[in-house]
């Protein structure tokens, strides 16, 4: 009889170490439904964010080799300093204090006048200290979110960033459009596509994220690649608003309607749930 398969203690299994707009931990039961079954010999993310699924598919010892990019450098060098030194990274999250005139100093600092520990770091607190957890750029490139008001400030779990540190380890991490990412695609390759959704309305814009723009030439671009994976032998889930628009971008394709709620709104009574489409190539 073959030896049983020990479940990963809580100390041992990776979660999210950020809060990230758009953020996929609502979402999983959905997604794994529509993944391929059993192990993904080759995983590819082209935005990682804040990486609930690679997560959730390294918990369960389901991913081979993975491939994750983002094109927001602050985002990536926090996943890497996260991959090779995150006791480092640990410390210098609590080189700052929590105070409303310690937050705002600690956003004032220039990140490329920053090491690239100190920078990630900075990410970690930014995203523990600000309002609702918020990662959100001006067009200057100026984080601009404000002080959050926490009875008790958010810790870093050490344990978990040491968990996240060992699903890492053989990982790919790329800086980069998702272009640069999906050219490593290979035949039998598993993609996940998880971009800054297209607006749900006329006063949402596309650059919640990062900053930088996604508009629609950038969702075109994104559902023509999409679309070709199959042909390059990939399998390709991705998830977007449901709108009139994506629906006509993916049209052709198999998709379905989940709801999710939407935890991170400033209005509290727009948090309820909200309709996304899932689009699959394949299965």
């Amino acid at each position: 009889m073959p030896p049983r398969t020990r479940a990963p203690s809580k100390r041992e299994s990776p979660r999210p170490f950020l809060k990230w707009a758009g953020g996929k931990r609502e979402l999983l039961p959905e997604i794994l439904k529509d993944l391929p079954k059993g192990r993904l010999d080759l995983y590819i993310e082209p935005f990682l964010g804040g990486g609930a699924v690679f997560c959730e598919l390294a918990r369960l010892g389901r991913i081979g080799r993975a491939i994750l990019g983002d094109r927001n450098p602050e985002l990536v060098d926090t996943w890497r300093a996260v991959q090779a030194q995150p006791e480092a990274l640990h410390a210098a999250f609590g080189q700052w204090g929590t105070t409303e005139a310690e937050y705002y100093e600690v956003r004032g600092l220039d990140p490329a006048a920053l090491s690239p520990l100190d920078r990630a770091a900075r990410v970690l607190y930014l995203n523990r200290r600000g309002f609702n957890g918020l990662y959100r750029l001006n067009k200057s490139g100026g984080f601009n979110v404000p002080y959050g008001r926490y009875a008790t400030p958010p810790r870093l779990d050490l344990d978990n960033l040491m968990a996240v540190h060992r699903a890492l380890q053989g990982v790919e991490l790329i800086q980069g459009d998702f272009d640069a990412v999906l050219e490593r695609v290979e035949p039998g390759a598993t993609v996940y596509c998880d971009p800054p959704y297209w607006p749900t309305s006329a006063t949402a814009n596309f650059n919640f994220y990062d900053g930088l723009v996604f508009g629609p030439g950038e969702q075109g671009r994104l559902a023509e690649t999409f679309r070709g994976l199959a042909g390059r032998g990939a399998w390709g889930l991705l998830s977007n608003s449901d709108v009139l628009a994506t629906r006509a971008l993916y049209k052709g394709l198999k998709f379905r309607a989940v709801l999710c709620r939407r935890q991170i709104n400033s209005k509290v009574d727009a948090r309820g749930p909200v309709s996304e489409l899932l689009v699959r190539t394949g299965g």
